[in-house]
């Protein structure tokens, strides 16, 4: 089996994760998963003045899934909520300087994670309407096993 080749960024987010944990009470919560290969992400959230003030992650799965969320958290804490959704699964890879062309969908879960906790918040505070919100699928993505 051939060897996965992951940047020095990707381990260390990986071996060291940032912003693990619960937020109780979150003002915003984001769930997405991957039934393909297991992967799940939560990601949570607290806003204070239209920023994202404290977030917190939970994931299951493959390594590069855990630095993604690390990352993710990284990118979006002190950011406002309109800046936090403009970050791209390419930013993230990008930031965490590239995944392995197999591991590119732990990036779409991490923004997409992101992203659910805070129109999340925007349903609750009355921004947008639940209807709004497009469940995001990540079933059947080409190239997607996270068992390596």
């Amino acid at each position: 089996m051939a060897q996965i080749g992951y940047s020095k960024k990707v381990m260390e987010h990986f071996m060291n994760p940032r912003n693990v944990g619960v937020i109780e009470n979150p003002d915003g919560y984001g769930k997405v998963g991957n039934l393909v290969c297991g992967d799940l992400m939560e990601i949570f959230i607290t806003v204070k003045e239209d920023k994202v003030d404290d977030i917190k992650f939970r994931t299951f799965g493959c390594g590069s899934a855990i630095a993604v969320s690390s990352m993710v958290t990284e990118m979006a804490k002190g950011k406002t909520l309109d800046e936090a959704m403009l970050i791209t699964r390419k930013d993230v890879a990008d930031e965490l300087e590239g995944l392995p062309p197999q591991k590119m969908h732990c990036s779409n879960l991490g923004a997409d994670a992101l992203h659910a906790a805070i129109k999340n918040y925007w349903v609750k505070i009355g921004k947008i309407k639940p209807e709004e919100v497009k469940e995001e699928s990540h079933e059947g993505e080409e190239g997607e096993s996270c068992g390596t």
